[in-house]
């Protein structure tokens, strides 16, 4: 997926044509207004160009494109993203080993601190009880040094959109991804729309890609503030058990408010905004928002930990071994 990124393809396309041999390489340009189109016509004729005529975000983006798009596995790679020989097989193997899994992902390391693992997924996403996502190797803003701890293919709650492999009958029959998210957390919606239907989804610790983030829009951003606080309700109102969406959301939105004060302490006013926005947003949407049905009645299954707020932030755990 490409959006203005020329400086980015231009960065990263080479090592993904490079070491992806046998496969079909796609660019889904999002209506980029920069000179994408023509750097990617001009310089690799053997990628197929699928140019939108609307920027329709990630999900959207990604839902329109993938119509054109013929294949049993398909990738879903941000465009700030540098492969090496031989990260495609594992995953490959891994899928063709097992046919239920669902969704897998790399392990995703940080381009500028290649031994650190990187924030958008590192070894393998989780959620906790209020919706909070985590990963092995990343709590919050606390990245861990890849040091091996986490080589395994172990079971994840999701994938990281970052570098997302899923099976293309599957992404179909979910419908893809909710096109009301736009952007961020579509695909922890969509990995638990997958955990609904009893697939499962992976870390391949033996795929590593390397990530530089933030690439389309910053970490420091308000509008990613109020996309992810957004977005994570509108995850939870989905495909939490109706008898408990209540109570955890209740909970959710009081969690949410704090941080809203902690970042007006903080001197980031504009951030706080987003929370509250986030919130109008959510208000708004609740005859737009369809639950997921026949939701199991087992909602301790879906989080890893309770409370990865009060683990991290009141009891100092730092990486996710501590949980």
């Amino acid at each position: 997926m490409n959006w203005n990124g020329v400086t980015l393809l231009k960065q990263f396309l080479p090592s993904v044509v490079a070491n992806s041999e046998s496969v079909s390489i796609y660019v889904i340009d999002n209506a980029s207004e920069d000179n994408s189109v023509d750097f990617i016509t001009s310089n690799f004729p053997e990628i197929e160009l699928i140019h939108l005529e609307k920027n329709l975000g990630y999900a959207g983006g990604y839902n329109e494109g993938l119509k054109t798009i013929k294949a049993d596995l398909i990738c879903l790679m941000n465009n700030d993203i540098k492969v090496e020989q031989g990260w495609l097989q594992p995953v490959l193997d891994a899928f063709e080993q097992n046919e239920d899994l669902g969704a897998a992902q790399p392990t995703l390391l940080d381009l500028n601190r290649p031994d650190y693992f990187e924030y958008a997924g590192a070894a393998g996403g989780y959620i906790d009880k209020y919706g909070f996502p985590f990963c092995r190797g990343r709590l919050f803003e606390n990245l861990e040094q890849d040091k091996g701890q986490y080589d395994d293919n172990s079971d994840i709650f999701w994938a990281s959109g970052a570098c997302l492999f899923i099976r293309r009958e599957l992404f179909d029959r979910l419908g893809g991804f909710d096109t009301r998210f736009f952007a961020h957390m579509e695909e922890v919606d969509l990995c638990w729309r997958l955990y609904h239907k009893g697939y499962a989804v992976k870390h391949i610790y033996q795929s590593k890609v390397y990530h530089l983030g933030g690439g389309t829009l910053s970490h420091s951003s308000p509008r990613k503030t109020f996309l992810n606080f957004r977005n994570s309700l509108y995850m939870l109102y989905k495909n939490l058990p109706a008898k408990y969406r209540f109570k955890i959301i209740f909970t959710r939105l009081i969690l949410d408010g704090i941080a809203a004060v902690k970042f007006f302490f903080e001197a980031q006013p504009a951030h706080s905004l987003a929370v509250l926005k986030a919130h109008l947003s959510y208000y708004g949407s609740f005859s737009k928002l369809d639950p997921v049905e026949n939701v199991a009645d087992r909602p301790n299954k879906y989080y890893y930990t309770p409370s990865v707020v009060w683990s991290y932030f009141l009891k100092g755990k730092k990486t996710f071994d501590r949980l």
